[in-house]
């Protein structure tokens, strides 16, 4: 990894105690039943075909795996796997199929040792804990209660089903937290040395902070109300009244955005001029960057096949160079290196924990005990998928377990430091959204 990567990696994937466990309870939890994280749930809703069955035709009943004697079936290896492959299944290969659930099934064995762990680390939460999350998650997706219910049960999920899986996550959270709780805050002169020798992380780029209300005109299923391009524009045109007559921004955000942003009131935080260049219209970008136009003004613009209001938050004419003394620098490298060094003992204990357990993978045996009988050939008449083998592959790990959201820092077929970089084209822009706050 060269030094912009890792200062990259460094200063946007550790942001947070535990990032890799919440994003993996995130998009299990609310992806697979309440449709909100980077998982649309809808996608991967719809019939079976006789190309996505249990593997090999085996019984959902049957042991994919043990971990220290307790068993891993089919039938969970398969939800999650449906989950992952978002309806591309019926359109992968046999040998595609069995390698994307293999990992699945990796994921989720690492998950059971964790577990176990948090078993006799006495860290389990109790059922009043599990309940409390559950509301607050079924809360956050807007959803009604009769919407939750119908996708639980399209995912093949129960209340027993989804309760236990809520339950392993907080477990392991709870686990990591007593685990990296001994990590001490780093010294003033280790600090120094980190943006000593990373200055050029540190550029404010000139650009702009933005909050918008999404309106999306696809039809995301029951309960949407903006459903094709006219219903949305009725929507976009209703929201910008509203603005005019002195509403609050962030509060119809929080109320009627069709984006994760608005959990954040709309705010999408500060980002470059090239970085908007990647996102919105050209003039857009020009009058957001003018030093003519006024803070607060909206803008009303469509990208991504979604219509954006845009509030102006703020604007920066010009690249500073922050310093430690620059507001939130400080503290933002302090989180950082914390964050690191939590990352790489949660990785550590993983190791440990792996290689103390007893697994017994029957779904890995079986393979290599049948290695001539996956054909690679995909179904007849079916399109090569752009992505489906791919994101199956590359996510199974990160969204099956979180034992593997953390642990992956450290292996090289995630290619992490891409992927926490992924929210900004320069290394400067975390720097310059711990300053502006």
């Amino acid at each position: 990894m060269d030094r912009k990567s890792q200062v990259m990696f460094i200063t946007e994937r550790f942001k947070g105690a535990n990032p890799g466990v919440e994003k993996f309870g995130r998009i299990f939890l609310i992806a697979a039943l309440f449709a909100i994280a980077s998982v649309v749930f809808t996608a991967c809703g719809g019939g079976t075909s006789s190309n996505s069955g249990a593997p090999g035709g085996m019984d959902p009943n049957e042991t994919a795996a043990t971990v220290n004697g307790k068993a891993i079936k089919y039938e969970e290896v398969e939800r999650v796997f449906k989950m992952q492959a978002q309806g591309q299944d019926a359109r992968m290969s046999p040998l595609e199929l069995a390698n994307s659930r293999l990992q699945v099934l990796s994921g989720l064995i690492e998950q059971e040792v964790l577990f176990q762990k948090a078993e006799k680390e006495g860290v389990v939460p109790t059922d009043e804990e599990v309940t409390a999350e559950l509301n607050k998650q079924k809360t956050q997706s807007g959803k009604s209660a009769e919407q939750l219910e119908k996708e639980m049960k399209d995912a093949g999920m129960d209340d027993a089903t989804v309760r236990l899986q809520l339950k392993k996550t907080l477990a392991i959270q709870k686990l990591l937290d007593k685990i990296t709780g001994k990590i001490e805050p780093p010294k003033d002169t280790e600090i120094e040395k980190f943006y000593e020798g990373n200055k050029e992380a540190f550029v404010k780029k000139k650009g702009v902070k933005l909050a918008a209300i999404v309106i999306d005109p696809a039809n995301n299923g029951e309960g949407d109300v903006t459903t094709d391009q006219a219903s949305a524009m009725a929507r976009g045109d209703e929201i910008v009244k509203q603005l005019q007559a002195g509403a609050d921004f962030a509060s119809v955000a929080r109320e009627k955005s069709e984006d994760q942003s608005r959990f954040q009131g709309g705010d999408l935080g500060y980002a470059s001029e090239d970085d908007l260049r990647q996102t919105f219209p050209g003039d857009v970008v020009e009058a957001l960057m003018n030093p003519k136009t006024e803070i607060g003004k909206l803008f009303i613009t469509r990208a991504q096949g979604k219509f954006f209001i845009l509030k102006l938050q703020e604007r920066s004419d010009r690249d500073e160079a922050l310093t430690l003394e620059s507001p939130g620098v400080r503290q933002q490298v302090t989180d950082a290196l914390i964050s690191a060094k939590k990352q790489l003992l949660q990785t550590a204990y993983q190791t440990i924990a792996m290689n103390e357990a007893k697994v017994d993978n029957m779904l890995a045996r079986k393979i290599v005990g049948n290695p001539n009988e996956l054909s690679g050939a995909r179904p007849a008449g079916v399109a090569t998928p752009a992505n489906a083998n791919t994101n199956a592959n590359a996510n199974a790990n990160a969204e099956a377990a979180p034992a593997n959201a953390n642990a992956n820092a450290g292996k090289a077929n995630a290619a992490p430091p891409a992927n926490a970089a992924k929210p900004a084209a320069n290394a400067a822009k975390p720097a310059a959204n711990a300053a502006k706050k």
